[in-house]
């Protein structure tokens, strides 16, 4: 119908002008004593007429590309999403690591069959069922063979020291003059802010996942010291004296347990002040429930539902409770093939991440669908990484457990937008004919529970 844009081709003639449609003409093509269309396709040779030269009139037509930028790239941020989020209220926290009477594990030891008058062990790490509190009528007080003496607690003291997460991007005058005409995006300004927004919730999410093995330098002799301005990652966080030992014995980092020649690993297993998990100590309080296997070339397992149910089960007994799984896109698959043969345990709930960790919501009309385990959600993550030992073959991602009322992202100021420059009339507080800005984000991954938190790694 004349005067009217039909189709593609219509839209493409009264913008462009290559032919006419109800008095649209193509002036700019009557202007060069032209009559026929300018162009064939977006994707075939340019002419206008028996007798021209392509080369002639090249320049005549250039493509549109339109203004909004698509990304090609994947840059969720699940993990950086699912953690809790808390004010950063105080550099550091007190920390009970042993009871009274003595030990240190999870559940009471009273495996100590000591007889000898005298020798009642308070503060070893088992004690003797019959001098846990009871004591004879009329017990003299501060005397060891009544029980009756003075015992206390013991703690320990961790700090956090806040990190700094900044990018900085700038736009000169001419370019976002230039953008605002020709074949420009527009708004450089928005299009940047976003696209850097981004990216600066990406690589948060990245730190949170950084894989232990790659605190060291390439060759695995020393450690890359300004890996530490970045939040401690929670494969850091949730490890153990057991897993630095078998990342040695699979050729990831490499030292002995000393700490006269032993930086490297000292500094990986350092954490929040205490370096306790750098000994030859067989167990300590900062260790979380680490199900690693044989690190050797050939040690990686498949798999299974009884990985998986034994860690749920040494956490749980810890007096842990996971309230989230973080894994691969990979080990997720794997893990639906084994339940759904059978359609087992697998399920669907509606969660909603919240300024205080994943809580799982009936009956809202607000938040999505995530497969669960045990009634655990389940959540992907891109960039979760693959421990193995260095020379075995691919396998897939580990998996994190995580009790998020014990670890959390404490943030000291949360992210903000910051911009100046000659669009805000202070070229000189810049020193550019332009506009500069930055993304900020402060604080740090903290953790007031180790062994409620878990890990599986080293799976094909």
């Amino acid at each position: 119908m004349a005067g009217y844009i039909n189709t593609i081709a219509d839209l493409e003639a009264q913008t462009y002008g290559t032919s006419a449609i109800g008095g649209f003409g193509n002036q700019l093509l009557k202007a060069t004593g032209g009559v026929q269309a300018l162009h064939g396709g977006h994707d075939q040779t340019l002419g206008i007429g028996t007798g021209t030269t392509t080369a002639a009139t090249g320049a005549l037509y250039n493509k549109i590309f339109g203004q909004k930028v698509w990304s090609m790239l994947n840059r969720e941020c699940n993990a950086l999403s699912v953690i809790a989020k808390r004010p950063y209220s105080s550099s550091g926290w007190r920390v009970l690591s042993e009871r009274p009477a003595g030990g240190a594990g999870n559940s009471l030891d009273v495996s100590d069959r000591t007889t000898a008058t005298g020798s009642l062990d308070f503060g070893g790490t088992s004690l003797r069922p019959d001098v846990i509190g009871g004591v004879p009528e009329n017990a003299k007080l501060g005397e060891l063979n009544d029980g009756l003496v003075s015992i206390a607690p013991k703690y320990e003291t961790l700090f956090t020291s806040p990190k700094v997460i900044a990018h900085q991007f700038e736009f000169s005058e001419l370019a976002m003059e230039m953008a605002q005409i020709d074949d420009g995006i527009g708004d450089i300004r928005a299009q940047m802010r976003e696209d850097m927004g981004k990216h600066h919730a990406e690589v948060q999410n990245q730190m949170l996942v950084m894989p232990l093995e790659v605190y060291a330098d390439g060759t695995g002799s020393s450690t890359i010291a300004t890996i530490e301005r970045n939040y401690t990652s929670l494969m850091k966080v949730v490890s153990s004296n057991a897993e630095l030992k078998a990342l040695k014995a699979g050729g990831l980092i490499t030292g002995v347990y000393a700490a006269s020649n032993n930086a490297p690993v000292q500094e990986i297993a350092k954490l929040y002040g205490n370096d306790s998990r750098g000994t030859d100590a067989s167990s300590t309080f900062m260790d979380a429930v680490v199900n690693h296997g044989t690190l050797s070339s050939t040690g990686q397992r498949p798999l299974t539902l009884s990985l998986i149910n034994q860690t749920l089960r040494e956490i749980r007994q810890n007096g842990g409770s996971p309230k989230v799984i973080l894994t691969g896109y990979d080990t997720l698959q794997t893990l639906s093939d084994l339940l759904q043969a059978q359609e087992r345990f697998m399920d669907r709930k509606e969660i909603v991440p919240t300024v205080n960790g994943v809580r799982g919501v009936k009956g809202a009309e607000v938040g999505f669908r995530v497969s669960t385990y045990y009634d655990i959600p389940l959540i992907p993550v891109a960039a979760m990484p693959s421990t193995k030992n260095a020379s075995a073959g691919a396998g897939i991602t580990d998996m994190l457990f995580l009790d998020t009322d014990h670890i959390w992202l404490s943030v000291m100021k949360p992210t903000q937008y910051f911009e100046d420059g000659i669009s805000n009339g202070n070229p000189f507080g810049v020193g550019t004919l332009g506009n500069q800005a930055l993304y900020r984000t402060i604080g740090e991954v903290a953790c007031s529970y180790f062994r409620g938190q878990g890990k599986i790694t080293n799976l094909k």
